[in-house]
């Protein structure tokens, strides 16, 4: 159920960002009193699941969800017609208009999907508001895994600044690391300023290792709930109790507890607790061979002070657009990993499964919006690479003509469409390869 739940969320976001990437094409082309023949939502190559004609355009849905298109009279493009290039250019064609609105023509998906993002942010800031974590108020510390006591992180510290920046939100802290390339973390380690290098190569290794949540939170271990079958429960442990030790060495942290108690599987153990927050009790426990209590940790909110910030509608709107300007700056900066060799970020790069496994497994609203708005700018920025086939190769041609004033001839435009097609399509093999070599791996 939780596989048809994220493949559900995911064709319903693509179905979301390609209608609207398709509708700035279209909006644009039809004020500029260009004609669209087709407008379609998927690709339907030998049929359509459905198709209307209005006016003059098709409007219809393909079965293959790789995309979508619009079909602009006297335009090279995906469909290759070239009967209708062959004969005179008609006003209402694409090639009849000037540089400058074809230009808009080409431009108006991305725009589309960049708006999108915006408005998706207002309406989740008028909505749900903002809550964050600051870094100041995470007051027992982090928590590191190995890659990040390679560099010199230990479970406890608590962070100051990034590069002598301070980070007000503490999730932030992992994105400032790898995207901006920053050189030294400032920590407060027993009451002590420590300055941490980061050395060349770690972002790869993070990147490589999939560790990128390398500096967590560090939580106190209180139990908040039981699983059905809890063997902490059956021997006697309650809602609320705070535990402290196993075998006498202490486990206060939730990660201390859950390293140690690994050691144990199979065994009888003694468990130390403080209850009512003055008894101290030992509590004997059987650990089965999964290594598991059947408990679980009190969730965060009981732990940390979050901020929590509400918008009104026209404070909202500037804060949507700046969460996406930051989230386009963002991507750029994640853009850049894949041409850096000593990261090897292309070895990461997935396809559709890759997408998809981002979607929560439970249907979850805020995360939906959250992942449509992110989504729709990596659309944007992708379609605006000068690769022909894609908006960007039109617009690089585009821009060639204003520059030289020169137009490429048809000729040349359609081995161009060819040639990018060839790329788009390796780059498609190679991406869903990836997502089933580690399917495999997995």
């Amino acid at each position: 159920m939780e596989i048809v739940i994220k493949i559900l969320q995911l064709l319903l976001s693509l179905s979301i960002l390609v209608i609207i990437h398709e509708f700035g094409h279209f909006i644009a082309a039809k004020i500029f009193k260009t004609r669209v023949e087709k407008f379609y939502l998927f690709f339907n190559p030998w049929f359509s699941i459905f198709k209307i004609k209005y006016g003059e355009t098709e409007y219809g849905l393909g079965w293959l969800p790789l995309g979508g298109y619009v079909k602009i009279s006297g335009m090279i493009d995906e469909s290759m017609d070239k009967e209708q290039m062959n004969k005179p250019a008609e006003s209402w064609e694409f090639r009849s208009k000037p540089t400058w609105q074809r230009l808009i023509i080409m431009l108006g998906g991305v725009t589309m999907n960049i708006i999108l993002a915006a408005l998706i942010y207002i309406f989740m800031l008028v909505t749900w508001g903002e809550e964050y974590l600051p870094t100041s108020n995470v007051k027992y510390g982090i928590k590191v895994d190995s890659l990040a006591m390679e560099i010199g992180l230990r479970d406890g510290d608590k962070i100051l600044s990034v590069d002598n920046e301070y980070i007000e939100n503490f999730r932030k802290i992992p994105e400032a690391i790898v995207l901006d390339d920053a050189k030294i973390i400032q920590v407060e380690r027993n009451g002590e300023v420590v300055n941490v290098d980061i050395p060349e190569g770690f972002v790869g290794k993070l990147i490589k290792q999939k560790s990128l949540n390398f500096i967590a939170y560090r939580i106190p271990f209180e139990v908040g709930e039981f699983t059905k079958k809890s063997p902490a429960r059956d021997a006697g442990m309650m809602i609320d109790d705070k535990i402290i030790s196993l075998n006498g060495k202490s486990t206060e942290f939730f990660r201390d507890f859950f390293v140690e108690i690994q050691k144990h599987k199979n065994e009888e153990v003694v468990v130390t607790v403080i209850r009512n927050q003055e008894d101290t009790l030992d509590i004997l426990a059987n650990v089965p061979i999964e290594g598991k209590l059947g408990i679980y940790n009190k969730t965060a909110d009981h732990f940390f002070e979050f901020s929590k910030i509400r918008y009104s509608v026209f404070q909202a709107v500037p804060a949507g657009i700046s969460k996406a300007y930051d989230g386009v700056g963002n991507y750029l900066k994640q853009l850049r990993l894949l041409f850096n060799p000593e990261v090897k970020a292309y070895e990461s790069v997935g396809g559709y499964i890759t997408i998809g496994n981002i979607f929560p497994p439970t249907w979850h609203w805020q995360s939906f919006w959250t992942l449509t708005a992110f989504l729709s700018i990596m659309l944007a920025i992708l379609n605006v690479l000068p690769i022909p086939a894609l908006d960007g190769g039109h617009v690089m041609f585009l821009m060639y003509e204003i520059i030289t004033r020169r137009k490429p001839s048809d000729k040349f435009m359609e081995y161009a469409q060819v040639t990018g097609m060839i790329i788009l399509f390796a780059l498609l093999i190679f991406a869903n390869g990836n997502d089933v070599v580690r399917l495999f791996r997995n």
